[in-house]
């Protein structure tokens, strides 16, 4: 049987990924072949170092199709990459290379039935320049979808998802909205329906302690209850605001599949606390699906041999499925 193939994005190059991938591959079988972009001379040597030997498919981008690999070899698109080290500092050096592995990315996913994107992390202070809050905002942008897009980190057990990405808390208030929480319920309940054929439970949370404020006009009242009292009206299984102290107890938090916030690591901190490794980042409301590990670069442990693949694992087996 034919199977749409997994396009993977190395990332960073100075970033543990390609070790994470190396024993990934390793340790795993997928049925979906696995297209790898990245540079074909730090793969070697990166292998070399770390202690690994694939041989290496190399393909032809123009001359790409889609049923014609398997993963006994590692299937890779070469993008040259100019490097004096195997590791070094990450730095602004690498902004070209990781434009050029989303460029032919991006061209094998419009142009080909794939069954979806999966990116190593990359340093969003050096690559994003602050054009974009993240590579959520970065790909939105590629694909037309700016304004358009949700962050949801996914764990079977329990997801969730922040209604504002990389945002310094003094500006998280400005930017919430009764709209953006609308059709951020919308983009999520539209992902659930169709990839688990339900319906989500969705927790919300408020933005201040407790959901209150010493201000006689809190953003409770004025936007989060407003936006949620319309959605339940939609027949939206929404409930909230709550408190986000609370919220993620074992018996509160096991009542949805979902549990909205309205800043990033306000629930982030806790579903990493809660899952460690075992979760993938989703961005929804692109045209294919785009996922990637729940982790950074990492440069401490690069050369270590010592990190975690199981975000990685995941991802490719939720795209595998």
């Amino acid at each position: 049987m034919n199977y749409k193939p997994i396009i993977v994005i190395a990332g960073e190059p100075y970033s543990v990924f390609l070790e994470l991938f190396f024993k990934t591959i390793k340790n795993n079988n997928f049925r979906k072949p696995i297209i790898l972009i990245g540079s074909k001379k730090l793969i070697l040597l990166q292998m070399k170092k770390l202690n690994f030997n694939f041989k290496i498919n190399l393909l032809n981008l123009k001359n790409f199709k889609l049923n014609s690999y398997n993963n006994k070899k590692i299937n890779l698109i070469n993008v040259n990459f100019t490097f004096k080290r195997v590791f070094e500092k990450i730095s602004d050096k690498s902004n070209l290379y990781i434009s050029e592995c989303f460029d032919v990315g991006l061209k094998l996913i419009k142009k080909n039935k794939c069954s979806g994107l999966i990116n190593g992390p990359i340093s969003k202070k050096n690559f994003l320049k602050q054009k974009h809050l993240g590579i959520t905002e970065y790909l939105s942008n590629r694909t037309n979808r700016k304004n358009k897009v949700a962050m949801l980190i996914y764990n079977k057990k329990l997801s969730v998802s922040p209604l504002t990405t990389h945002l310094p808390l003094k500006e998280v208030h400005k930017k919430l909205s009764k709209l953006k929480i609308i059709n951020h319920v919308k983009l999520i309940t539209e992902f659930y329906k169709k990839r688990f054929k339900k319906n989500p439970r969705i927790g919300v949370t408020g933005l201040n302690p407790h959901c209150e404020s010493n201000f006689k006009s809190s953003e409770e009242d004025r936007i989060i209850r407003p936006a949620i009292k319309y959605l339940v009206k939609k027949k939206n299984m929404v409930k909230g605001p709550f408190a986000a102290d609370t919220i993620f107890m074992k018996e509160q938090s096991k009542k949805y599949d979902v549990i909205i916030g309205m800043y990033h690591d306000q629930v982030l901190v806790p579903i990493k606390t809660l899952f460690g490794f075992n979760a993938i980042n989703i961005t929804l409301g692109l045209p294919f699906i785009r996922i990637s590990p729940d982790h950074g670069p990492n440069t401490s442990m690069l050369g270590k041999n010592l990190s975690n693949p199981q975000s990685l694992i995941e991802a490719l087996k939720f795209l595998d499925k």
